[in-house]
């Protein structure tokens, strides 16, 4: 059996004051089944991708799902967690639970709930996915910012291609209204450090960091043999996880081992090149992650996506338009729920269905979800199967 997502939800990502962790779950199971047009008790199984580390205090999660409809009591239910790519972590699971023939019908949720801590308190939650045995000191953008240091040291200096990169995904978020963030940065204002750009880990200022947001995703996957259940249908024609070593220390900065292999295998599978791809959401945690991305994707070659950005290559009308969703840098960065987020972004896209985001005549594209310092890699391909 092969997987097709037939339906989805996804709540506004940002500071959601008005909704706690079990609110935004059920708020975006809910959408997802009438999208799907089925009840609760046609679903075999529901996964929950959530991060939490300490952001709230609800650890045993999973079953928060069920509330969303009383068909959904007694159902399975397990909680993924992976770090930043925990929502791809769920969604992957229930793929599996399909393709064995276990399961028809899934239901996959990712969820957090990051604005009850101040930013202090969710960067120490967020460092707890690094190597806590020699890395506990470092922030993620510290983490990052090493990645921008080796590239300046081998190709030259990231910082304007990292710019135009902010500034393309926040004229992006302006078509998208579930973003977090619908505000224009202008070039010269990402490119020079100030009170309110301050420097965050040197080279990465403000303008480089994604979101902390409230947000949750959800989709509903069946087995293909069940296609003309439902009106419209995406399909995977890839989706591939790698996991690279968890301290810094073992890998290459420059060689982004995981993410390139990922990428590369996901082709391999589908059968296609960067060139049959229409657009791609990746994993934009810090603006150097998408250029690293761009490279390895093969919009441009190692140490020449700098000059690729800075063309346009991934804009919009580029060449290979990169996170047309405003990506975690604008729609923000809801830990859990960012790699169902962006399949569900993709899945409207190819099947016609994104209002002001459709990019015309898309029909293929790839996600990239990364989980902490290049660890957790997850590379999926979707094309339209029915619209």
């Amino acid at each position: 059996m092969h997987p097709l997502i037939v339906g989805w939800g996804h709540t506004p990502f940002g500071r959601l004051d008005a909704l706690d962790l079990e609110d935004l779950i059920q708020q975006a199971a809910r959408e997802a089944l009438a999208s799907a047009g089925i009840p609760g008790s046609a679903v075999d199984a529901v996964w929950l991708g959530h991060f939490n580390a300490g952001m709230v205090r609800d650890s045993f999660c999973s079953s928060m799902i069920l509330g969303a409809d009383p068909g959904l009591r007694f159902k399975p239910a397990t909680r993924c967690e992976n770090a930043c790519a925990s929502g791809s972590a769920a969604l992957y699971a229930a793929i599996d639970a399909i393709r064995s023939g276990r399961v028809r019908v899934a239901l996959v949720v990712g969820a957090e709930k990051m604005t009850g801590l101040d930013t202090e308190a969710v960067t120490r939650a967020l460092g707890s996915a690094g190597y806590m045995k020699d890395e506990s000191e470092r922030s993620f953008p510290q983490i990052f910012a090493r990645y921008a240091a080796a590239y300046a040291e081998a190709y030259g200096d990231p910082a304007e291609a990292m710019a135009h990169i902010a500034v393309k995904n926040h004229d992006n978020a302006m078509r998208n209204p579930l973003a977090q963030l619908h505000r224009r940065l202008d070039l010269d204002f990402c490119l020079e450090p100030s009170e309110k750009n301050p420097m965050i880990a040197q080279p990465l200022k403000l303008t480089d960091c994604s979101l902390i947001s409230d947000g949750a995703a959800a989709l509903v996957l069946v087995a293909d043999d069940m296609l003309a259940d439902f009106s419209k249908a995406a399909g995977f024609r890839a989706n591939v996880q790698v996991n690279d070593y968890l301290p810094m220390a073992a890998k290459d900065a420059l060689a982004f081992a995981g993410p390139n292999r990922a990428i590369r295998r996901a082709y391999e599978v589908a059968g296609i090149g960067v060139s049959d791809l229409d657009f791609a959401e990746v994993h934009d945690c810090f603006t150097i992650a998408e250029l690293l991305l761009t490279e390895a994707m093969g919009v441009a070659g190692a140490g020449q996506g700098r000059a690729a950005v800075i063309d346009g290559a991934t804009t919009r009308g580029g060449t290979l338009p990169v996170n047309l969703s405003g990506g975690l840098k604008a729609k923000g960065h809801a830990i859990g729920a960012t790699g169902v987020s962006m399949h569900v972004l993709a899945a409207r896209q190819v099947l016609g269905e994104a209002d002001d985001m459709q990019l015309p005549g898309a029909s293929l594209a790839m996600v990239v979800n990364m989980g902490g310092d290049a660890v957790a890699t997850y590379a999926s391909v979707i094309e339209a199967r029915k619209t």
